[in-house]
């Protein structure tokens, strides 16, 4: 039975262990390359019991590939990056407990407007969730200062909050917002509009 581009994806993605060879056509390396950062401990793995065989852990394959600036959305499948900012322990629980249902999702969380900075150059996310106040700077800030970096001009930005009014819910948009919703709201309400953000 034929398997189809797609299939062989589905299974390279399902994988938590690479070869050499499979590492050096995700990275689009040579395999001597791979084993040669391999035996000089840039690159971190195992070798099977009994053989010269290495194999690379999946989580140790993407941070070689980030530290070396290699794409890695086709080992991470294409995941939609997603950082939730808020200063409320059991909201960020909540997020992060919702988004990380099913692999769509990659979640950082941030509790202030300087980690959230951080974090957006590192990270760079696809969606940004922010709470209107936070300990050190307010949504607006981080809106505009977002906005002024062309490296993250594709990314959507949700506004949280519970205590706007009409006009600061204007003034959030005219600063980069893309879309406001108030607490408390429904978790489908909210899968509902990042759904719609992240598949534009």
């Amino acid at each position: 039975m034929r398997t189809s581009g797609n299939g062989n994806k589905s299974g390279l993605l399902a994988k938590q262990v690479f070869t050499t060879g499979e590492a050096a056509n995700l990275c689009k390396i040579s395999q001597q390359t791979i084993i040669r950062c391999f035996d000089n401990g840039r690159l971190h793995g195992f070798r099977v019991p009994g053989s010269r065989f290495r194999r690379i852990p999946r989580e140790e394959l993407i941070r070689f590939m980030r530290s070396n600036e290699i794409p890695t959305e086709i080992l991470e499948g294409g995941r939609q990056k997603i950082l939730v900012i808020d200063d409320d322990a059991q909201i960020i629980e909540l997020f992060v407990d919702v988004l990380s249902r099913g692999d769509r999702f990659e979640v950082k969380t941030a509790v202030t407007g300087y980690d959230a900075g951080v974090l957006t150059e590192q990270f760079k996310p696809d969606l940004m969730i922010l709470d209107y106040m936070l300990p050190d700077i307010n949504g607006n800030m981080v809106c505009k200062t977002v906005r002024q970096n062309p490296a993250l001009a594709g990314m959507k930005i949700i506004i949280v909050s519970g205590v706007v009014n009409q006009e600061e819910i204007d003034l959030l948009l005219e600063a980069g917002a893309d879309e406001f919703i108030k607490k408390p709201f429904s978790i489908e309400q909210l899968m509902g509009l990042i759904t719609t953000m992240v598949d534009l």
